[in-house]
């Protein structure tokens, strides 16, 4: 089956008949010789008096737009006047007025007027301004400055609007039909319905990050077919193209892990100890000067102990047979490097028990007169490999 007689298929299907028009009776104005959505010109002529009630609506403009507005002033009145409006301005309070007379004889023009005096305020020119004085033209002042809360996010989705040198807002104004003026927290938009009503969804879009270049695509496409007859009537969605969004599946998402809090401690950390406070602790602050010279010396022996023990096991590494292996031998080759710290610690603690022995004897001997010189002299290897091997 072609292309053309599949199309052609799917306008001779019965459309669906809506929920809403279901049960819904046919009007005698339901021909097609009348136009409903014809909008009725007024002139003049077709009027015979005046309104019986007076229509006024003002608003007010920033104090920036005051120069502007002063100059242009006698050509909105001008323009106003044969229409039969009359205008105001109030720089003191900077505000614009306008209001029907006696020779108003549009009802509905006084809305146009009150469109004029609010697209000017809001910094749109006023030859742009003047066209929504004509009966198809209307506009449209879109607020945007409440979607955002992140200022510099709210700029950069406005600038988008724009585009680089403004090529995004004029390809807008080609496919929507209407004019489009960017200032503020506003968007303003000037042309028909159909158009004005394609502005808002794109800049609404735009600011909830969806990109104008996807609304222009599809614009342009619902433009080219709009011009064929056999698919003016018809359901658009298959031409149209479906954007998809770039979001990763939560699968696929890095795992964040969460700190876990701390449990809160109303006071602050406890300061460090101090070195006479940590001698106050070990008692050491009390000592006398002997004492703690003596103390010290034991401390160091006690490290110079350990050290040389350390040395000779890695000396005697060297010296060890794996093939013929002895039972001592094996014994300290099976033993894990727990075992072997707990046998060097009791080592060292056997000949820190020896030399504390020793200590006292040579107290001793220097009460009663008698010279012992040991702590005078170096430990020898081979009295620690003795005292190990007894």
């Amino acid at each position: 089956m072609s292309t053309t007689e599949a199309d052609q298929k799917y306008l001779d299907a019965p459309k669906p008949v809506s929920k809403k028009r279901a049960n819904r009776k046919e009007k005698p104005w339901d021909t097609p010789d009348i136009n409903k959505w014809e909008i009725v010109k007024i002139s003049a002529e077709d009027v015979k008096g005046s309104f019986t009630e007076e229509s006024s609506f003002a608003t007010l403009f920033p104090k920036y737009r005051e120069e502007y507005i002063s100059s242009i002033w006698p050509f909105a009145t001008q323009a106003l006047k044969k229409l039969g409006i009359a205008s105001e301005l109030d720089t003191e309070e900077g505000s614009m007025t306008v209001k029907t007379t006696n020779k108003t004889f549009d009802p509905y023009i006084i809305l146009k007027a009150r469109d004029l005096i609010k697209l000017v305020a809001r910094g749109v020119p006023l030859a742009n301004s003047l066209r929504v004085l004509e009966d198809e033209v209307v506009c449209d002042v879109i607020k945007i400055g409440n979607l955002l809360r992140n200022k510099d996010r709210f700029i950069k989705r406005r600038e988008r609007i724009l585009g680089p040198n403004k090529n995004t807002l004029k390809a807008l104004e080609i496919v929507t039909g209407c004019q489009l003026f960017v200032s503020g927290n506003t968007v303003c938009a000037i042309g028909n319905y159909v158009g004005i009503k394609d502005a808002r969804r794109v800049v609404l879009d735009c600011m909830n990050n969806i990109h104008p270049i996807h609304h222009i695509k599809q614009l342009m496409i619902k433009r080219e077919l709009a011009k064929d007859e056999k698919l003016r009537e018809t359901n658009w969605d298959r031409f149209l193209p479906r954007f998809k969004k770039n979001k990763q599946p939560k699968s696929a998402q890095p795992k964040i892990k969460k700190r876990q809090k701390k449990e809160y401690v109303p006071f602050p950390p406890a300061p460090a100890l101090s070195k006479v406070d940590q001698q106050l602790e070990s008692g050491e602050y009390f000592m006398k000067a002997a004492d703690k010279a003596k103390a010290d010396q034991e401390k160091k022996r006690e490290k110079q102990i350990e050290n040389s023990m350390k040395r000779y096991e890695e000396r005697q590494k060297a010296f060890i047979a794996p093939d013929e292996a002895t039972a001592d031998h094996k014994r300290k080759r099976d033993q894990t490097p727990a075992d072997r710290t707990q046998e060097n610690q009791n080592a060292i603690e056997q000949l820190r028990q020896k030399f504390a022995q020793e200590g006292k004897q040579k107290s001793k001997s220097r009460r009663t007169g008698e010279q012992s010189g040991h702590f005078g002299k170096t430990i020898r290897m081979d009295e620690v490999q003795d005292y190990i091997g007894s």
